[in-house]
């Protein structure tokens, strides 16, 4: 997490997905940020977003969040991805789109859309 720019904050945060590292992943976030993993309920400060994060990552043994579009918009951004997720003997390609709002070099909101059917349909050849 090196820069306050919206747009180096996100692309930071999506690449610091692939070391799996809880503990870094929940520095990117404002004290008391809000996590919207649709289509499940939001998850409101720190301490929700990583127990959120942690639940949904326990089993992964490999990710890649690959952005294939970006756009800012003051402290909007954004990213259309593919997170390339293995799993539990499974892997997943999984399209979606985040949004992010940052807000002093944290992000303070973050919404991401995607198809749950995709997620639960994932390859079991890994």
């Amino acid at each position: 997490m090196e820069s306050p720019f919206p747009e180096q904050l996100v692309r930071d945060f999506c690449a610091a997905w692939s070391r799996l590292d809880i503990d870094e992943l929940v520095e990117f976030f404002a004290d008391d940020a809000v996590y919207h993993n649709m289509p499940g309920p939001p998850w409101t400060g720190k301490d929700a977003i990583r127990a959120g994060i942690t639940s949904f990552i326990s089993d992964w043994i490999s990710t890649e969040w690959i952005i294939s579009n970006l756009a800012v918009s003051g402290n909007l951004v954004f990213a259309e991805r593919i997170d390339r997720t293995g799993f539990k003997g499974r892997k997943v390609d999984l399209p979606l789109v985040g949004v992010f709002e940052v807000q002093d070099g944290k992000i303070r909101h973050w919404r991401d859309y995607f198809d749950l059917a995709t997620y639960r349909r994932a390859d079991s050849s890994e």
